[in-house]
């Protein structure tokens, strides 16, 4: 099978999409370049899916890389994403909605399945538990308040995390997001709000953490 390559290192193989396709795409006119793109594809030219992969790889890698904090992940849930859509050229529906609204949602719901799924690490390649003193000592020398938030956002639920990711780092409109996750824009709002409210809190037991490391001994 030929693959087409992205510029976020990994090799993508030829094409795949799935129900999600079908189910996705309001009536634009004209056409949108990926529109025309995916009529091409949906004839079986290589060449297309190719430039569509180009297109879309490397933000896709990114939102899944900040769901999943896991590059061979990220990398593979793009994969199975394009090959869905490859597989599925034939059934979709061309215009319904954009392209990368189907992406994103097809990306998003294999990166919170692969969340849930419970961890098979040999428990001696597992990492060693680090001292909690260490830790704090850690940030405050070496964790930036980016790398706080990162940790921050982590360890939201898996919903809320998506709806702030979509948000903040896609700029992506709270409509926008609904159509992604398959939700309500009332329901994407309640996930934003319970979302910048974790994480204030998580920031907030950070800073104490640093403070402490101050005081201790």
């Amino acid at each position: 099978m030929m693959a087409a390559a992205s510029s976020f290192g990994a090799t993508v193989p030829l094409p795949l999409v799935s129900r999600d396709m079908a189910r996705s795409a309001p009536t634009a006119s004209p056409r949108s370049e990926d529109d025309l793109l995916l009529e091409r594809i949906a004839a079986d030219d290589r060449e297309a899916f190719a430039l569509l992969v180009e297109r879309h790889a490397d933000r896709g890698f990114a939102l899944a890389l900040r769901i999943l904090k896991n590059s061979d992940d990220a990398e593979d849930v793009v994969q199975d994403s394009f090959l869905k859509l490859w597989t599925h050229r034939k059934r979709m529906e061309i215009g319904r909605a954009k392209f990368s609204t189907w992406l994103y949602r097809v990306i998003t719901n294999r990166c919170i399945d692969l969340r849930r799924k419970p961890a098979m690490d040999d428990i001696e390649t597992a990492p060693e538990v680090a001292d909690e003193t260490e830790d704090a000592l850690t940030r405050l020398h070496r964790a930036s308040m980016t790398s706080l938030l990162e940790t921050a956002l982590s360890r939201l639920p898996d919903q809320q995390r998506v709806a702030v990711i979509l948000s903040y780092h896609e700029s992506m409109s709270n409509a926008e997001i609904a159509e992604v996750m398959e939700t309500t824009i009332m329901a994407v709002e309640s996930l934003l709000k319970r979302g910048r409210q974790q994480l204030r809190k998580h920031l907030a037991r950070a800073e104490d953490d640093i403070r402490q490391s101050f005081t201790q001994n």
